[in-house]
């Protein structure tokens, strides 16, 4: 687990940067104001979210499953909440109406959320 978290976290800042650039770049000239604010969110959290599983990459030695399932809910609540508003953004572009996503959004959230929340479970039970 210590290992696949690790790749995540790289992976979704690799990918960061390459979103945050394409943003910038290509498609600063076909989305609106709104929808490039909204995709530089996902592309934010997503960095966050990768600054956060390196850092428990290596401080945690992923024994129980309060640190497996933080580990967990972060790469996958990254997922649903970065890739769902990535295509939000994109909808009018692509010519697709997907408002479905806008539920899964929360969703995503919510395990970031519960993530954040299991790893201060760990601090305090381990006094670190």
């Amino acid at each position: 687990m210590k290992t696949i978290t690790l790749v995540f976290g790289a992976v979704y800042g690799m990918l960061s940067v390459i979103l945050g650039a394409f943003g910038a770049h290509a498609l600063k000239k076909i989305l609106s104001l709104e929808r490039l604010e909204s995709f530089e969110t996902g592309v934010r959290y997503q960095m966050y979210a990768a600054f956060f599983l390196l850092i428990i990459g290596y401080i945690l030695k992923f024994e129980t499953s309060t640190e497996k399932w933080t580990s967990i809910l972060m790469i996958v609540g990254t997922f649903l909440f970065s890739v769902s508003i990535y295509f939000l953004s994109l909808q009018d572009y692509l010519g697709t109406n997907l408002k479905f996503l806008g539920s899964i959004t929360p969703l995503g959230g919510l395990f970031m959320i519960l993530s954040w929340g299991m790893l201060i479970f760990y601090f305090t039970k381990n006094r670190i």
